[in-house]
């Protein structure tokens, strides 16, 4: 077997940045999506930059598009009330996290609230 180039050893330290890079993005997109902002751009542009090395991502990223394509013509076709429904479960997902993540104690530490029942239940953030 002969040894590793210079050229094959970079090569494969730019995948493996990549796979690291595009894992983290995806990862961030997953988390973000809930939230308001650009969760659903974040976990496309992951499965992207994966996608360059594994043609898996490229499948994926493929029908992730398709199918967030579907859930916003369907949310659009629906009545005011079905929306209305979709935003305030989407609400209720967005508080419960930042409550779990401690989001809300960290206000209360740094105001000084007192209010104990603002503090995450979680013992990671106690």
């Amino acid at each position: 077997m002969e040894p590793e180039t210079q050229q094959q050893r970079a090569s494969r330290l730019k995948r493996a940045s990549r796979t690291f890079l595009g894992a983290l993005v995806l990862l961030i997109g997953l988390i973000a999506i809930p939230y308001p902002g650009p969760g659903w751009l974040i976990v496309f542009t992951g499965l992207a930059i994966l996608a360059r090395d594994y043609p898996w991502a490229g499948r994926l990223l493929d029908y992730a598009r398709q199918k967030y394509d579907e859930w916003t013509d369907w949310v659009k076709a629906q009545n005011l009330l079905v929306r209305s429904a979709t935003l305030l479960l989407t609400t209720i997902v967005v508080v419960i996290t930042i409550y779990l993540v401690n989001g809300y104690g960290l206000l209360n530490a740094w105001f000084g609230l007192g209010l104990d029942w603002l503090n995450s239940p979680l013992p990671l953030f106690n």
